[in-house]
């Protein structure tokens, strides 16, 4: 039943990010009308850097596609991490009316992360380490 439930909310997970990291590229989503002016500005700002919104669409999109198959779902996680951080500290600091739905996502994660702890290990041990 673990795996059942674990498969399910990964999916979920990865169709969301794979649907935001396409939105980045082909723009199909429009944009809140009713944006705070502190949020525009800090979209606006990171728009004008022109290679960091594809770097992020490409981040979700990847990182959605392997959380989806539990053989890459422990990869996919730590390349979505960054990506979780920013939208966590964009929906706390300027904009917390994203909350409610940040931060199940967020949740979710920190539960694949959980669930895929032994696979991490070797990296932070120092252990199994090629020499």
């Amino acid at each position: 039943m673990r795996n059942k439930i674990t498969f399910v909310l990964s999916l979920l997970f990865g169709l969301m990010f794979i649907n935001a990291g396409l939105n980045k590229f082909f723009n199909y989503m429009p944009a809140p009308e009713n944006m705070p002016e502190s949020l525009v500005k800090a979209m606006t700002a990171m728009m004008t850097i022109g290679w960091l919104i594809p770097l992020v669409g490409w981040a979700e999109l990847l990182g959605g596609l392997l959380i989806i198959f539990p053989r890459t779902r422990a990869l996919g996680a730590l390349i979505i991490v960054p990506v979780m951080v920013g939208i966590m500290l964009t929906n706390t600091v300027t904009e917390p009316s994203g909350l409610p739905i940040a931060l199940p996502f967020c949740l979710i994660l920190i539960w694949i992360i959980y669930e895929n702890r032994a696979k991490y290990l070797p990296m932070i041990s120092g252990k199994d380490m090629v020499q």
